[in-house]
């Protein structure tokens, strides 16, 4: 029997035993604090010494676990949904690929060779995002990969710029001349992998890999490297004064850019693509006030939350025959009981219910916010971000699970696959439970205590009462494609930044490559080359030949005139 599964099976059979069984190391590691770092010297030259180093602490152990369980789940799921596809085994080889880049750049704390996990993750997303071989899918892989290598590109000048430190261990960094530098790159090379302003239009556009794939790319994998390189830096960028200020400014600005959007949108993918870049704002805004350890609590939650919202979204759109408009959709929640029963929980969790994975680690983060010193604006700006999340969420509820039936007959949900239940009901165990454990267990989160007046600890609490109002106030019970206004187009683009990071550049290179043409190729190079040397020689010719008439003519009218005269003096 066990020969008979299917390639994705067995990989997340594998994938499941390892993340069991390295969860009794990750509780120890956690409550005992303790660190193992293996070092392998492969070269020295001069004072820089090139090693090859594994890590295994708290961090990198739970992080490994958190990841491997999503994978397994999301390989379940895809033996499923994927089963059709002729090379399934294909799609099973580059996912692990991706689960190891992850796993390489969460054990190794040394730059050079963490470019194995973090080039692996750029090279391997890109290939899953054009994994169905269409224009759109190469469009979307093309932004992906591009805005990727910014980040890539940066992490090999900060490697430049360290070599003054004679090492590349990320856990020992200290202070010199050149921090600052090193502190703008490194968050540059953060903000591109994790979309944050303004590289925020690749993640929306990289939903055109498949479902499986968005499950796990915006949820454990490649969107929260990021993040996790921020915290690894934490202590040497916290030396730098501006550091804190300036990753606030753009975490918050990406938190609210993506709850304004997500409330404008109607493909159901790209929904959850923005709720992803609008945590992302918020796990940035926590290491903006100088949290790591509520940064990496939701990190873990909401990569437990959100696993489970896209592998809801894919058996909903696997069974309404690859239908992703919300528009086209109602009258799930009497077709399919449990996937919408887990997707409530995800949505629920993603707003911060009470007593959800999501409600301790953002319940949490929003309280510091009001608790710690900052800008009133920024708070503001924390808040409106938290009720446009409750409301694009109560907006994808409403839409598609509630509301009255808008599909075809055949397009009926059914729930009659193993595979799908168990990983779904798995992952609704986990966004139900993981946040009390998580907090029971890690011990950084239990020592935050925080004294604040009744009417700011509800304050969460009503912000999203008032979102889902807001949504209820605000929807639109018509659902003709009519031609949206100026505000519309300006959130549904992100702030005009899909078209901005896309259309330019290809713009002008289009343009250049034109007047290129025109004026070299079908120009110069003409007048110069192959025509213009056809031409000249064909005048030449035509010259030559006119004169050689002409002569000619010429000849035989003076043979004649010679004729005669030579006639006419005979004559005489």
């Amino acid at each position: 029997m066990f020969m008979n599964l299917k390639s994705s099976s067995i990989s997340s059979l594998f994938l499941f035993i390892y993340s069991i069984s390295i969860l009794p190391m990750s509780i120890f590691f956690l409550l005992n604090q303790q660190c193992i770092i293996l070092e392998w010297n492969m070269l020295q030259i001069s004072s820089c010494m090139m090693t090859f180093m594994f890590i295994f602490d708290a961090v990198s152990l739970s992080f490994s676990n958190v990841v491997c369980l999503i994978s397994s789940c999301v390989m379940l799921f895809s033996s499923s949904y994927m089963a059709h596809d002729p090379f399934l085994k294909r799609f099973t080889w580059l996912v692990m690929l991706f689960v190891l880049s992850m796993n390489f750049m969460v054990f190794i704390p040394s730059l050079p060779t963490l470019l194995l996990g973090w080039d692996g993750l750029g090279i391997v997303s890109f290939v899953l995002v054009i994994y169905y071989q269409n224009t759109k899918s190469l469009s979307a892989g093309m932004i992906t990969i591009l805005a990727n290598r910014i980040g890539d590109v940066m992490i090999l000048i900060s490697i430049g710029l360290l070599v003054l430190q004679g090492h590349w261990v990320i856990t020992l960094m200290w202070d010199f001349y050149l921090s600052t530098w090193v502190t703008l790159v490194l968050t540059l090379a953060a903000m591109t992998k994790s979309a944050q302003i303004p590289f925020s239009s690749w993640l929306p556009a990289a939903m055109a890999a498949p479902t499986p794939v968005s499950a796990l790319v915006h949820s454990s994998t490649l969107v929260t490297a990021g993040v996790f390189l921020v915290i690894r830096f934490f202590p040497f960028f916290n030396t730098i004064p501006s550091f804190k200020p300036t990753l606030l400014f753009f975490s918050v600005l990406t938190l609210l850019m993506a709850g304004i959007g997500a409330n404008y949108e109607n493909d159901l993918k790209k929904i959850i693509a923005l709720s992803t870049l609008s945590q992302l704002g918020v796990m940035m805004m926590s290491l903006g006030m100088g949290m790591p350890s509520l940064a990496l609590f939701h990190l873990y939650t909401h990569a437990l939350f959100k696993a489970l919202l896209f592998l809801c979204a894919g058996a909903i759109i696997h069974n309404s025959s690859s239908t992703q408009d919300i528009r086209h959709m109602g009258l799930i929640s009497q077709q399919a009981p449990l996937t919408v029963t887990c997707m409530n929980i995800a949505n629920l969790s993603l707003c911060g219910a009470p007593f959800l994975s999501g409600f301790y680690s953002k319940d949490l983060i929003l309280e510091m916010c009001v608790f710690s010193p900052t800008s009133f604006l920024m708070i503001i700006f924390i808040f409106l971000a938290t009720g446009m999340t409750a409301a694009y969420s109560f907006r994808l509820s409403f839409c598609s699970l509630w509301s009255y039936m808008k599909s075809n007959s055949h397009h009926v949900k059914q729930e009659a696959d193993l595979s799908m239940n168990w990983s779904i009901t798995a992952l609704g165990l986990t966004a139900v439970m993981a946040g009390l454990f998580l907090q029971t267990i890690f011990l950084p989160f239990n020592s935050v205590f925080m004294v604040l007046p009744l009417f700011l600890k509800m304050l969460t609490f009503f912000t999203i009462l008032v979102g889902f109002f807001m949504a209820f106030m605000l929807w639109e019970s018509n659902h003709s494609h009519k031609k949206m206004n100026k505000f519309k187009f300006f959130c549904s683009t992100m702030w005009f930044l899909t078209p901005l990071s896309s259309q330019p550049l290809t713009k002008f290179s289009m343009l250049l490559g034109t007047n290129l043409m025109k004026s070299i190729d079908l120009g110069w190079l003409e007048i110069v080359g192959g025509q213009g040397m056809t031409f000249m020689s064909s005048n030449m010719s035509v010259m030559n030949q006119k004169m050689q008439i002409k002569t000619f003519n010429y000849f035989i009218a003076l043979i004649m005139l010679a004729v005669l005269l030579f006639s006419f003096m005979l004559y005489w």
